[in-house]
């Protein structure tokens, strides 16, 4: 039973955790990242945990008028990847809630919740 236990702590411990930091409205960026985040599920499945930090120009991705990647969003929120939202960039710009894809959530500080990531032990990848 011990043997049982240990394995099981042994496989949560080995889960990788990747915050990504988007900030930028390059189309071609954003493209990249979502690439990343497919290679990073396909190769290790359910033993990643992604979330993604968009803050900045970045939020327009988010943005139900100005998104083209909704879909995408959808799918790969389904699939655990969580997207959250700077609430200051959110201020800064005048963006509602409400204006945003129903899979965003929110963080009240984008860099913030970075530092935060990083130094609870999640790997750091810019786009």
């Amino acid at each position: 039973m011990l043997l049982g236990t240990s394995g099981s702590l042994l496989a949560q411990q080995a889960k990788h955790r990747v915050v990504i930091q988007l900030n930028t409205g390059d189309t071609l960026i954003w493209k990249g990242m979502m690439n990343n985040i497919k290679n990073l599920k396909a190769g290790w499945g359910d033993s990643v945990q992604v979330e993604v930090v968009v803050h900045g120009a970045g939020v327009q991705f988010m943005m139900k008028d100005k998104t083209t990647q909704a879909d995408r969003i959808a799918y790969f929120n389904k699939m655990g990847i969580r997207f959250v939202v700077c609430e200051n960039t959110m201020r800064e710009r005048a963006v509602t809630k409400e204006q945003l894809l129903p899979e965003a959530g929110f963080v009240k500080m984008g860099v913030g919740e970075i530092i935060l990531k990083q130094e609870a032990g999640w790997s750091y990848l810019k786009m």
